[in-house]
């Protein structure tokens, strides 16, 4: 039997989401401690991307209740979001491979969102960004000696984030 070539899914990491039993607290510990700028429970890292370097965009980083229900059933302490260049196709071949994919997409000013489940039940965020905000989309390359151990190439860009909780 043939290998088969997969096209690139994920471009990167859009942002990193975790709970708290006390956000408020929480945050002040981030800023306080290591020094992280966080507006209400959001916290953007930017970076630059293109072959001029010109546009920008921002890994979110974001500290919910930890009550949420946003992260899936499965009472997860964390849901990473991953950026994907087209997110129908990349939704219709996971449920061709039977990943198990929500049916609901959710179309917001600062892109399109989807989720799916891993095989631990960790609920995943998949985000397309709208086009005025999108990076080249590459994948990043994976060291040779790291391909046995990762999966999956990492990081996002997000203009105008907002938690939705």
């Amino acid at each position: 039997m043939a290998a088969r070539t997969r096209r690139s899914r994920v471009t990167g990491i859009g942002g990193i989401f975790f709970k708290a039993r006390n956000p408020e607290a929480l945050a002040r510990w981030y800023r306080e401690h290591l020094g992280i700028s966080i507006e209400g429970m959001v916290a953007l890292f930017a970076w630059r991307s293109g072959k001029d370097g010109k546009r920008v965009g921002h890994t979110v980083w974001s500290i919910f209740p930890a009550d949420t229900s946003y992260f899936g059933e499965h009472a997860a302490s964390f849901m990473i979001n991953y950026r994907v260049k087209d997110l129908d196709s990349v939704m219709t071949a996971l449920r061709k491979e039977g990943v198990t994919v929500d049916p609901k997409i959710e179309e917001l000013e600062y892109g399109r969102f989807g989720w799916v489940v891993d095989p631990e039940g960790n609920r995943i965020e998949l985000w397309e960004p709208p086009k005025a905000n999108r990076a080249p989309e590459k994948s990043i390359p994976i060291p040779t000696f790291l391909r046995r151990t990762l999966r999956w190439p990492i990081r996002r860009a997000v203009e105008s984030p907002l938690p939705r909780w």
